[in-house]
């Protein structure tokens, strides 16, 4: 299940982000795999982190690449889980 970007910046202007906080409890309760989308900020990390979303997609990790610089981009060391 992937928690819309739009529900994401939410987050800064309501730092409890009651709508994100029950994608992701409805998600896990169904055992879906829940995805953040748009995760610009460590904020944005520390927020899904308590509330147990571990994996995020946004411009904090990368930016959008080429298919061609995908592989490189995860054979590098400096390439960590963020929100592991």
């Amino acid at each position: 299940m992937k928690i819309d970007k739009a529900f994401i910046d939410e987050l800064t202007l309501n730092p409890d982000g009651p709508i994100v906080k029950t994608i992701i409890d409805m998600g896990r309760n169904m055992k879906f795999t829940v995805i953040a989308e748009g995760v610009e900020s460590e904020e944005h990390v520390s927020y899904l982190r308590k509330n147990k979303c571990f994996i995020g997609q946004g411009y904090l990790f990368s930016k959008p690449l080429p298919a061609a610089e995908i592989e490189p981009f995860f054979q590098e060391e400096a390439v960590e889980n963020i929100l592991e």
